[in-house]
């Protein structure tokens, strides 16, 4: 994934989870410092640590690696009836 807005614009990644319908956590991406209290019953040390939080899915966009651009995605029936993701600039067929 890509960055499409925000600090981070332009960074690229990959997502490590999604976190419900509209928010995404990407590798790298909108990293803020969080102070962390210490909890020696679950072994955690304090301190300033740095972490991903989640981006909206409207900030983000699949990488084209053609194009080396961000780029939007659509939907095609095949001849076999299955459904397939592709660019839309391009019209390359994504392999999942």
């Amino acid at each position: 994934m890509i960055v499409t807005a925000g600090r981070d614009k332009g960074k690229r990644g990959t997502v490590l989870r999604i976190v419900d319908s509209e928010y995404v956590l990407v590798e790298g991406a909108n990293k803020v410092k969080k102070h962390q209290r210490p909890n020696p019953m679950k072994g955690v040390t304090g301190g300033i640590i740095d972490k991903e939080m989640p981006l909206h899915v409207s900030n983000v966009a699949l990488y084209n690696p053609a194009t080396k651009k961000a780029d939007r995605v659509g939907i095609r029936v095949m001849e076999d009836g299955r459904r397939a993701r592709f660019y839309k600039s391009n019209g390359e067929v994504i392999d999942v």
